[in-house]
């Protein structure tokens, strides 16, 4: 309530986050150490909002987060299947890739049916699996009773109970991502990004970068760029900021897959930072890159281009032929240099 005979004026409630906000001393000098919230003294240049996500938006999250939650759990219980198998002596998962897997899963339903018979359940077997027959029927001959068998149908039961959950979030994104058709399709080109990664980069981020006015600001906020811990001019750390996990997550699968890729940009730039700083920094650097990438696109409407394995020999070709040469004459060769034939 405002006090009696002060002037009315106009107030406007922004949601900040304080860890966001830049502290300031007693004498107005910039730290970049936050303090708790009741020694936070606010500029009023320096109270951005946070980000406020749409209905549409909102729904969008739950289904995708639930989906990487019941993935997860699906998977967590094939583990525990493939546990369970192994104790009573059955090594399916040692020859088959997938232990749900067409041949696999038909092999288990008839151990459950009450089949022992380790010739009849390799006879089951389906495709490139048929060259696999010996094996198999030396990973099907264990110790396999009706306990393991009842034990091994309840692990069945839950995990088709978490596929039909995924199968039906899947449908229900699926209609939800319609107004964002022309957005995913864009980010299935870049390098790891699958539709599974496009829906949830779109679903975390609204599929608008208007909010985020660079992509420096997407990156921090999503929690890919190095962090700033400075006081007194000394920097005492470097660590990645705590950001989006979900998003942060999406990127990290589609960082490792660029970085196995054979024929992408991001896979030599990968190899290029890990043998200097390490992987985990490496992967880290691969994240910023795709997300950098996500907001030229989603703000631009271009389309993403591959920058190609020879981008940094490109660049610099006479850097990297002294290089060569320093080494070659380090071990105590003589080389003499000339042009190929075009």
């Amino acid at each position: 309530m405002p006090r009696r005979g002060a002037p009315a004026c106009p107030k406007t409630a922004v949601i900040v986050t304080t860890t966001t906000i830049p502290a300031v001393t007693a004498d107005d000098h910039h730290v970049t150490v936050p303090t708790t919230p009741p020694k936070l003294i606010v500029k009023q240049h320096d109270a951005s909002s946070s980000f406020n996500v749409t209905d549409n938006t909102r729904v969008l999250r739950d289904l995708t987060r639930a989906r990487a939650l019941t993935v997860r759990d699906r998977t967590r219980q094939i583990q525990r299947l493939e546990k369970f198998l192994e104790s009573s002596g059955i090594k399916l998962s040692s020859v088959v890739s997938n232990l749900l897997g067409v041949s696999s899963r038909m092999m288990l339903d008839a151990l459950v049916a009450g089949e022992r018979d380790p010739q009849v359940l390799s006879a089951l077997a389906q495709g490139r699996l048929k060259a696999k027959i010996p094996e198999l029927i030396e990973a099907l001959n264990g110790r396999f009773s009706d306990h393991h068998a009842m034990m091994v149908r309840a692990h069945l039961k839950q995990i088709d109970t978490f596929t039909e959950c995924i199968d039906a979030f899947t449908l229900e994104i699926e209609a939800a991502m319609e107004p964002f058709q022309a957005a995913r399709d864009a980010l299935e080109t870049i390098p790891g990004i699958s539709t599974r990664i496009a829906e949830v980069i779109i679903a975390e981020t609204g599929g608008d970068m208007s909010v985020f006015p660079t992509a420096g600001h997407l990156a921090s906020w999503a929690g890919v760029c190095p962090g700033s811990n400075e006081s007194a001019g000394r920097v005492k750390s470097s660590h990645i900021l705590p950001g989006n996990k979900h998003l942060k997550a999406a990127l990290g699968t589609a960082a490792m897959a660029a970085a196995h890729s054979k024929t992408s940009y991001l896979a030599v730039k990968y190899r290029r930072i890990a043998a200097r700083r390490g992987p985990m920094k490496a992967v880290v650097a691969l994240e910023h890159t795709i997300l950098t990438a996500v907001w030229n696109m989603l703000t631009t409407g271009e389309i993403y281009q591959d920058l190609g394995l020879d981008h940094y020999t490109s660049l610099n070709p006479d850097r990297l032929k002294n290089r060569a040469l320093k080494q070659l004459h380090n071990l105590g060769y003589e080389v003499t240099i000339t042009h190929a034939a075009a």
